[in-house]
């Protein structure tokens, strides 16, 4: 017999050693809200048809725990392209971009992207016909030799595996086809029942459930100007020569790395450039409003932009929101008792308004700085005065949101939505989530700059998220113009930091998992030296060595 603390019930039991842990949950008689899709066991996620041999810490989760949403989620995709395979053989499903509260995906037939309306509505009902049929996902760990044969039909997971360097590669197989989805899966796919594809532009929109009530499915939201940025992006691609993380590696690898980087900061800067010509030719416009979610880089994109408008002529002031936030003591707390610093009253708006109306009459201002280690706000002689003519570029998490500028006239204000939309997948059934992208980011940075570890920003991440979903992503439609910060080479080069500051959290700690998580997916990038990353490239802001003061 094998003990075993689980916490869900808050008690020690003894069951049979060799246990799978679906096995565990069903004696044990374990219920969650929804069906359980994993467990942390010794805060690591695990898979339900893991055997528990000896003593463990188990807690078992469903689709409201972040990582039962990636099982779910990943459970969905694998549904997917089997149904695709099962109604269209010759085929390739490529899961492309998170779009509307859903997974933007195409179907590629004899060498176009097209799909027709017949065609989808033959693949949902493929796909009901799985579920309901309750399939099991069935796991095996082979030796990734045989793993590559048996996924030959996806070259690029292929090139991906076999150049990672592991002996055995974990695969999943349903209905004769087999992948590799670089995690665990539910048992069977009677679970994954909420879903619904439709189409979307040239291929389809794999709609997933609602995060706050996932017996429902998500609202479709358009979302035609970010759909534009991924279109774009695409092509940004294309002209670098990289389709996906193994045509990346490949370059480094040939010593064709940092000029793959160049082009990516060229086609950045010529971005920059077009947005800065938009503004100039739009009369009235005085403030330059620049919103994103954490870790955008928005900072840097501000100075940056700045430097474009004053090649147009124009005389920009940068002001950053971030300078504004009341003191720590003064910070509102969130649902658990923490600090909220992504809440909008986390900055001091009166304050804020005052010194832009200040501004506008031609005032001089004494802006704030805010010292993130101490958690206050100071004054250091930072004066600030408008001349006319100049155009004021305010960045911050809050930027677009009306109440943090309700004195400005709206025919006044430019608004730029920028984030890592969109970057590099490591496979054509795995993309890079962008939170994972600005995650990493903010860790590095934290690290370096506010004095946190790598645990402390993953344990505050889930209350950044909420504040995004919250105060953010409402408002990032209205927007002129978005900007995609995502550079396909930035993980390579930030990679080391990374990983060595999250070697650094304890196997005992909750924050465990997940910087486990991470390291795996850094393991699959090949590290690119930092040296021709130019000073003034958004991942300076992150990475350390930026010609730009902060």
């Amino acid at each position: 017999m094998v003990q075993l603390n689980i916490t869900n019930i808050g008690k020690i039991v003894d069951v049979e050693e060799g246990m799978t842990l679906a096995d565990v949950a069903k004696k044990v008689g374990i219920k969650l809200r929804y069906s359980i899709l994993g467990a942390i066991v010794n805060n690591k996620a695990i898979g339900l048809t893991y055997r528990v041999y000896q003593p463990k810490l188990i807690t078992f989760f469903d689709i409201t725990h972040s990582e039962g949403l990636r099982v779910y989620t990943r459970s969905l995709r694998f549904l997917l392209y089997v149904a695709v395979k099962e109604i269209l053989p010759e085929a390739r499903l490529e899961i492309r971009h998170s779009v509307s509260n859903g997974l933007y995906c195409e179907i590629v037939q004899n060498g176009k992207v097209a799909i027709s309306d017949t065609e989808i509505s033959r693949i949902k009902a493929k796909m009901r016909q799985l579920t309901e049929a309750a399939l099991p996902f069935v796991r095996r760990e082979i030796e990734t030799v045989e793993a590559c044969k048996l996924i030959s039909s996806d070259v690029e997971q292929q090139r991906l595996l076999l150049n990672h360097g592991d002996i055995y590669t974990t695969v999943h197989s349903l209905n004769g086809y087999t992948v590799s989805l670089f995690g665990d899966l539910v048992p069977h796919t009677g679970i994954v029942d909420v879903y619904d594809i439709m189409p979307y532009h040239n291929g389809i929109l794999l709609q997933l459930p609602k995060k706050t009530d996932p017996t429902q499915l998500s609202e479709a939201i358009r979302q035609d100007k970010m759909f534009s940025v991924f279109v774009e992006f695409d092509g940004w691609l294309k002209t670098l020569g990289v389709q996906n993380l193994a045509d990346l590696n490949d370059r480094i690898e040939a010593g064709e790395g940092n000029k793959v980087l160049q082009i990516a900061e060229a086609l950045h800067e010529k971005k920059i450039a077009a947005i800065a010509d938009m503004i100039k030719q739009r009369p009235g416009v005085k403030f330059v409003m620049i919103a994103g979610p954490s870790s955008s880089g928005k900072t840097t994109f501000s100075k940056r932009l700045a430097l474009q408008l004053m090649v147009n002529g124009m005389t920009p002031v940068n002001l950053s929101t971030d300078d504004y936030f009341v003191n720590r003591e003064d910070t509102p707390r969130d649902e658990n008792g923490d600090y909220d610093f992504e809440a909008v009253e986390a900055i001091d708006i009166k304050f804020f308004n005052e010194q832009l109306s200040q501004l506008l009459n031609g005032d001089e201002i004494e802006v704030p700085k805010f010292d993130f280690k101490t958690g206050s706000r100071t004054f250091v002689g930072n004066r600030l005065k408008m001349k006319e003519g100049d155009v004021l570029v305010i960045e911050g998490t809050h930027a677009l949101t009306p109440q943090l500028t309700y004195q400005v006239p709206q025919s006044a204000k430019f608004g730029i939505y920028i984030c890592p939309l969109a970057s590099i997948n490591l496979d054509n059934m795995t993309r890079l989530h962008t939170t994972d992208n600005r995650l990493i980011r903010r860790m590095v940075r934290d690290y370096a700059t506010r004095g946190y570890s790598a645990k402390d920003t993953i344990a505050r991440w889930p209350s950044v998220r909420r504040g995004e979903d919250k105060y953010i992503y409402p408002n990032q439609e209205y927007a002129d113009v978005m900007f995609n910060t995502a550079l396909c080479y930035e993980l390579s080069v930030l990679k080391p930091q990374a990983e060595s500051i999250l070697l650094e959290v304890g196997r005992n700690t909750p924050q465990y998992a997940e910087a486990r998580r991470l390291l795996k997916l850094l393991s699959y990038f090949k590290t690119l030296k930092t040296d021709a990353v130019p000073p003034t490239s958004i991942i300076r802001e992150f990475l350390g060595g930026s010609s730009f003061e902060y």
